[in-house]
């Protein structure tokens, strides 16, 4: 492992690598380097223009594939970034080789990522530093439900464009506390329909919110499993569990709602939500649409 300087930030990698070639985007200010992708992560600042740089090849010390995965994997995110144009979807600006690596860029978009895992070990050591899935959750009822709308156009949108949301999760997403508004920053994995889990247990995703047929082998993945994953997203913003309630979903490979005593919004959307993670795929809506539909007409009984 080595450390490699650039301007005022250190990221480590298993090699060292010249990154001098991106100061033709200004200076560096901030960096993510234990990505399981693969990809090194690169904020570069020039002129009061903000970048996001997603550089694969780099070997990152946390990698799960290799170098070359990692590169034909972002290679084929580009067209897909391009596709699924959506206002709450970072917004790509540029992508090519370069050396033995494959880069992309995109605007930079503010926001604290809900699931920043490379931060855990601060948050064990300083029990007075909040994550920002913790700050998230502690946000008033209706700032919540404003920031999670975009994401069912977000995920309407995609099966409208035939693809699936492939390891779609709370890691994908970034909230701006001051402007009060979520991105989706990561959508690398999306595959175009029909799609089939060929890894079991091991598909793509966390097991806190996966659906069923994310652990069977030959299993279709489509609009049923990005609804399920919403419904699992909605109960993780708006419910309670305990530490012990999570770690079931590790253990047991499922996912299950919290009590109705333990959600914040009313019953009618709490049913609403528990229909989106039904087990079986036919008990749940056929469309996100009609998801969303149905999510709007519960919310209104809060306000009768």
């Amino acid at each position: 492992m080595v450390t490699i300087k650039l301007d005022d930030i250190e990221f480590r990698l298993n090699e060292f690598h010249d990154f001098g070639w991106l100061k033709k985007y200004g200076k560096a200010f901030w960096k993510v380097d234990e990505t399981g992708s693969g990809c090194l992560c690169i904020g570069m600042e020039q002129d009061g223009k903000k970048y996001f740089c997603k550089i694969a090849g780099a070997g990152t010390i946390e990698a799960e594939v290799s170098p070359e995965v990692s590169i034909e994997i972002l290679k084929k995110a580009v067209p897909i970034y391009r596709d699924l144009a959506h206002p709450n979807l970072v917004k790509l600006v540029d992508a090519y080789p370069y050396e033995q690596f494959y880069v992309a860029v995109f605007e930079w978009a503010e926001g604290d990522c809900l699931f920043d895992h490379w931060n855990f070990d601060k948050y064990q050591a300083d029990s007075t530093l909040k994550s920002p899935k913790e700050q998230f959750k502690a946000l008033p009822v209706e700032k919540k439900l404003r920031a999670v709308e975009p994401l069912f156009s977000f995920l309407q949108n995609t099966a409208e464009r035939g693809y699936a949301a492939v390891d779609f999760y709370d890691a994908s997403l970034l909230y701006d506390f001051e402007k009060e508004r979520i991105t989706i920053c990561d959508i690398d994995l999306f595959e175009k329909s029909p799609v089939v889990n060929t890894t079991g247990a091991d598909w793509y995703g966390t097991k806190r919110l996966k659906a069923p047929e994310e652990y069977e082998m030959g299993s279709i993945i489509d609009q049923q499993t990005n609804l399920f994953t919403l419904g699992a997203l909605l109960f993780d913003f708006f419910g309670e569990f305990s530490a012990e309630e999570i770690e079931k979903r590790y253990t047991e490979n499922r996912f299950l709602p919290c009590d109705l005593s333990k959600w914040e919004l009313n019953e009618a959307s709490y049913q609403v939500a528990a229909k989106a993670v039904s087990p079986k795929r036919e008990d749940r809506y056929q469309t996100v649409a009609e998801f969303f539909e149905t999510w709007q007409e519960a919310l209104l009984f809060r306000l009768s």
